[in-house]
């Protein structure tokens, strides 16, 4: 079983928000859901770039990653929750089934969003995008994760939140669960649920089975 962080096991993606409206409104742009839809899912690098795409400032996507940076740092630190059903589920699944994260965030933010969420502690597999040379919607990190844990993509689960994670997931073969974290938003996934917290899945996470339907 392979999670995303952002947005699926952690409540980071309203820290990114936080971060994203600051940096919008410093240049003069309000912030939404459709700001959001551009940027959920990217890696800082290249949300950063379709930021200046938006903003028409060509050449400065380097400079608004770093202030970017900045931002969703100040944001982690001070505190990122488990989203409902995360430590649950993940737990009831640890020790059944080898379980990864597979993050298109760096390593410095996805080692803070699990360790103030609480849930540090329960993988010893983390992947971030410095572990590969193409970040997600590639299928890199999720054949990454399934690599170090031995085990087959084609018999593994992925769990995603947003297109960009479920491209990545599909794309190296795995079965995929989709979480929206958006609302509205479509995901070409073999079964979503509203929430980790869902009765099916947590009942499947306790070993009574889930099937494929």
């Amino acid at each position: 079983m392979v999670f995303d962080c952002d947005g699926l096991l952690v409540d980071t993606e309203t820290c990114w928000t936080r971060a994203e409206t600051a940096l919008f409104a410093e240049h003069g742009h309000g912030f939404g859901l459709e700001q959001k839809k551009l940027l959920i899912g990217r890696t800082l690098e290249t949300a950063a770039e379709a930021i200046a795409t938006y903003f028409d400032l060509p050449g400065e996507g380097p400079a608004l990653a770093a202030r970017l940076h900045d931002l969703v740092a100040l944001e982690l630190a001070a505190g990122a929750d488990a989203l409902p059903g995360a430590r649950d589920l993940v737990t009831a699944l640890r020790g059944r089934v080898p379980i990864a994260v597979a993050s298109n965030s760096n390593r410095a933010f996805v080692d803070t969003a699990l360790a103030k969420s609480g849930l540090a502690e329960l993988f010893s597999h983390v992947y971030a995008v410095e572990d590969v040379s193409r970040p997600k919607p590639a299928p890199d990190l999720y054949l990454a994760a399934c690599d170090g844990l031995g085990v087959d993509p084609a018999r593994s689960v992925a769990f995603e939140d947003s297109g960009t994670g479920v491209a990545s997931a599909r794309g190296a073969g795995l079965y995929v669960i989709g979480v929206p974290s958006l609302p509205g938003t479509t995901l070409d996934v073999h079964r979503r649920y509203s929430s980790l917290a869902d009765t099916e899945l947590l009942t499947w996470g306790s070993g009574l089975g889930l099937n494929r339907r």
